[in-house]
């Protein structure tokens, strides 16, 4: 079949009846309960805009010939791959990169894989054709995805199977001709509820031993299989009012912990089965990590994009932007901006065929992206705090400006320089739900977080980094150096 549209991503989540709890309850309807309702929205308007946009975001299925995303599609040549990140591009802009799990992440995760299935086939033949078929399967019927990697915060001094309770993390229970059975808790799976299937995959950032392999799986499945359950954290959508809250009423997307009881995996649905080894190496060599940050840093383009604008709006609004240190606050943003495209272009324009077939932007660049960039979004966020001031807090709801006794005094107190009352409160609403609301504190935490711990993603790098050609620099000065030619001396 072709490309959804956002009408048939909402008749499928009717039809699936998700089993999601939230706030002590289980929903009946994800697309109609307040705490996912908006959201399902946004991501429906996602679907559309690709049908808006089809030169831009579909392109022909390799298999059917019929239209499908362009975020499935795999490159084979630059033109390719800048192609597929402009059709990244629209979705992004349109969420200003505030749904950091919008399909395009696990479409360039699910692409990988399927060019990559050979990979698969080393712990079983069948784990590769079912990489390949479930690719496909993704691409043709156009897939919402979630994901889980992680195991359970229980003891992070110990390995899992060192645990005081090792079968609280997800692992298999038994094999049968049917499938895998495998029980157990998984986190943390952002919009959970409100998409079509889930991807299990384990993390790589802290590498697992022989040991692990009972816990070391790779698989997929819809959201309603029975004995999957969803425990959605408390939401951050505090009300409908755009104006209230413009960007938590959008896209709260919602993080959930996941409850795998007795579930049946059947094994064409299997691409990796205890086996730490392969699990650790999955991302890597099959360059799905590649594709996946390649996604991520269009994301943080599109992000720091809308920041920018924002604090520029704000400057702008209340007459600051003439001040020394708030020039200065802004230029940090705009070199952020620019180096984050800078490392971009130099990811795309230094692509190369992989041993898959795929165009595969030059990892170093995004990698070194997607280190940085966790690092400097909680300064861009302080800024915006320092420099709306007391007006992040003075802000009126709609509501006090709909009530005809204090509207029109609070429409005259909170006029700015540039702007009336009521557009400057609206602007600064914006800017409190981006930084200081639940949901923009989310955003700084989630991205903080994003590819794992920064700090053992630092020293991931640090120790993956071709250091010598830096230190050999000094040691050819060092021995350029004539040294002095010393008497020996007797003791």
């Amino acid at each position: 079949m072709p490309a959804k549209t956002g009408k048939q991503y909402i008749e499928r989540l009717k039809k699936a009846k998700n089993n999601v709890y939230i706030h002590g309850e289980r929903v009946e309807d994800v697309t109609e309960h307040p705490a996912f309702k908006n959201v399902v929205g946004s991501m429906a308007k996602l679907y559309d805009l690709q049908y808006e946009k089809p030169e831009k975001m579909l392109y022909p299925s390799p298999s059917t010939g019929e239209m499908v995303s362009k975020t499935f599609m795999q490159p084979t040549t630059i033109e390719e791959l800048i192609e597929r990140r402009e059709a990244i591009m629209e979705w992004q802009n349109f969420t200003h990169g505030l749904l950091g799990r919008s399909p395009d992440y696990l479409n360039a995760d699910v692409m990988a894989m399927g060019a990559a299935h050979p990979f698969f086939a080393e712990g079983d033949p069948r784990f590769g054709e079912n990489a390949k078929r479930y690719a496909e399967y993704a691409r043709e019927n156009d897939l919402s995805l979630t994901h889980t990697l992680i195991h359970p915060q229980v003891n992070r001094a110990k390995a899992q199977h060192e645990q005081k309770d090792a079968n609280v993390a997800l692992h298999v229970v038994e094999k049968n001709e049917d499938g895998v059975v495998v029980d157990g808790i998984r986190l943390l799976a952002t919009q959970a509820g409100i998409t079509d299937e889930i991807i299990v995959f384990p993390s790589t950032v802290k590498k697992s031993g022989d040991k692990e392999d009972p816990y070391s799986l790779a698989f997929a499945i819809p959201n309603h299989t029975p004995g999957l359950k969803f425990f959605s954290r408390e939401s951050f959508v505090y009300s409908q009012n755009e104006y209230d809250h413009p960007l938590s009423s959008r896209f709260e997307e919602g993080d959930a912990i996941v409850s795998f009881d007795h579930v049946l995996v059947p094994w064409d649905r299997i691409f990796v089965l205890e086996d730490s080894s392969i699990c650790n190496r999955a991302f890597r060599e099959t360059n799905a990590v590649v594709h996946m940050s390649h996604q991520v840093v269009a994301k943080d383009i599109a992000k720091t994009e809308f920041i920018l604008g924002v604090v520029l709006s704000v400057m702008d609004a209340i007459g600051i932007d003439g001040f020394q240190h708030v020039k200065d606050k802004g230029t940090e943003i705009m070199l952020i901006l620019e180096t984050m495209k800078s490392h971009l272009f130099r990811a795309e324009h230094h692509a190369q065929l992989d041993r898959w077939g795929m165009m595969t932007p030059d990892f170093a660049a995004l990698d070194a992206a997607r280190n940085w960039f966790p690092r400097v979004y909680p300064r861009m966020a302080e800024i915006l705090r320092v420099l709306g001031a007391s007006g992040m807090m003075g802000i009126p709801t709609q509501a006090d400006f709909a009530n005809e006794e204090i509207g029109p005094t609070l429409h005259r107190a909170t006029q700015g320089k540039n702007i009336e009352g009521y557009e400057r409160v609206q602007l600064f609403r914006l800017a409190w739900d981006l930084t200081l609301s639940a949901f923009g504190s989310r955003q700084t935490h989630y991205e903080y977080y994003f590819f794992g711990d920064p700090i053992k993603m630092g020293m991931a790098y640090f120790d993956s980094y071709d250091k010598e050609p830096y230190k050999e620099k000094v040691r050819e000065l060092l021995q350029s150096t004539v040294r002095p030619q010393w008497k020996t001396v007797r003791a």
